[in-house]
């Protein structure tokens, strides 16, 4: 990746990750999945993010996520599919980011319509070819609420975006837990020998403050 395609990438990252992510971070989200039977985070994490793609088992969900241990995403699926099912999972996890963003965005109405105003036709029109996680939300239809639109369409293009480094990854021959060890040294020389949150969120341990 040149420094160009690097740079535009991480603001990619920075711009829509903060809100993709509440739906499985914040507490309006966790408390959603909770309510339904999804005890401990990790399960509602995997019924949230994987909802988009059916009832499936562990192999394409460690396929597509690409960088959790194996035994880790065996443990949640498909057993969560019998305390929520896909379609369950795909209302709790919209449920729980609108009401996250419905508070941390008050007072910002207009600009959450406008953001989803601009962003909706990009994410819509994007192409899922070789890019499983992209193409299964692209298939769901957009909410009706602007604070809705806004979540569905930042995750429509963070889920591209990361399909995209996966296939990035395997075409130089590295595995998921190759990547992690080179993220984790990357982000060893950005901080100046502070730890990591790679470690903790994909060996199975709960993630910081949870």
């Amino acid at each position: 990746m040149n420094t160009s395609a690097a740079t535009t990438a991480r603001t990619m990252w920075a711009l829509y990750e903060p809100i993709h992510a509440v739906a499985y971070f914040a507490p309006e989200a966790r408390a959603a999945y909770e309510d339904a039977g999804l005890r401990g985070f990790w399960r509602g994490y995997f019924a949230g993010r994987a909802a988009p793609l059916g009832p499936v088992g562990p192999e394409p969900v460690v396929a597509a996520f690409f960088s959790f241990a194996p035994a880790m995403v065996a443990r949640a699926l498909p057993d969560i599919w019998s305390l929520a099912a896909p379609e369950r999972a795909l209302e709790l996890r919209r449920a729980g980011a609108a009401a996250t963003l419905a508070r941390l965005l008050a007072g910002h109405e207009r600009e959450v319509e406008r953001a989803a105003e601009a962003l909706v036709p990009r994410a819509a029109g994007l192409d899922g070819s070789g890019r499983p996680l992209a193409a299964a939300n692209g298939a769901l239809d957009f909410p009706d609420k602007p604070v809705e639109r806004l979540w569905h369409a930042t995750t429509l293009l963070r889920e591209h975006r990361g399909d995209g480094h996966v296939a990035a990854l395997v075409a130089a021959g590295l595995d998921g837990c190759e990547a992690l060890v080179l993220r984790s040294a990357m982000d060893l020389l950005r901080t100046e020998l502070q730890p990591t949150a790679a470690g903790p969120t994909r060996s199975g341990r709960p993630p910081p403050g949870g």
